[in-house]
């Protein structure tokens, strides 16, 4: 099953599935769910999660986290994000992306999706990881939500692969240790 679209029309039907959404045969392991894909996909994947977010049939309430809205949304907060091109030409990129990522680090991002109530149907879908490297890293956000979504689904559209030790972000980036996720599809 490699083509896009079938994988993708699986998922539709995974994250609908009651099973999955009440984190059934996990063993006691989180309900995180990694949908990798081929980076060259990246439109249709785009495409097909703006549908899915806006499709009143699903059996399911998706949440949905672009890390990159997210990382705007951190710098919009701490007034920051009109200033940083000219921090960049006067400081470096080196010293931004070092100020940026102790600025937006999990903790942050973290607060940002947080929600209560948490109820039976909803899942959490993330995406933008791609566009939202180097400022964060999704092995080291999925552990530290862990504690904050435990009784949720979370669904991560991951441009790159996972071998269920790794991932490994557009196929080209060194791989991270990650092994509390399964592979969606």
């Amino acid at each position: 099953m490699s083509d896009i679209t079938e994988r993708l029309d699986s998922l539709r039907g995974l994250i609908q599935n009651r099973e999955f959404l009440e984190g059934k045969g996990l063993s006691n392991e989180v309900n995180i769910r990694i949908f990798c894909y081929d980076p060259k996909d990246e439109m249709a994947v785009r495409h097909f999660t703006d549908k899915l977010l806006s499709d009143s049939s699903l059996s399911c309430r998706l949440i949905n986290y672009n890390l990159y809205d997210v990382f705007l949304s951190i710098c919009d907060d701490k007034r920051i994000t009109d200033k940083i091109p000219a921090q960049e030409e006067k400081k470096g990129t080196q010293f931004i992306l070092a100020q940026m990522m102790r600025m937006a680090n999990n903790v942050a991002f973290i607060n940002k999706m947080q929600y209560e109530p948490h109820e039976l149907g909803d899942v959490i879908l993330i995406t933008g990881v791609g566009a939202a490297f180097p400022f964060i890293r999704v092995h080291s956000l999925l552990e530290a939500m862990q504690p904050y979504f435990m009784d949720i689904p979370i669904v991560v559209m991951y441009p790159g692969t996972f071998d269920g030790h790794f991932v490994r972000l557009f196929d080209r980036l060194t791989p991270n240790s990650y092994y509390r996720a399964f592979n969606a599809i």
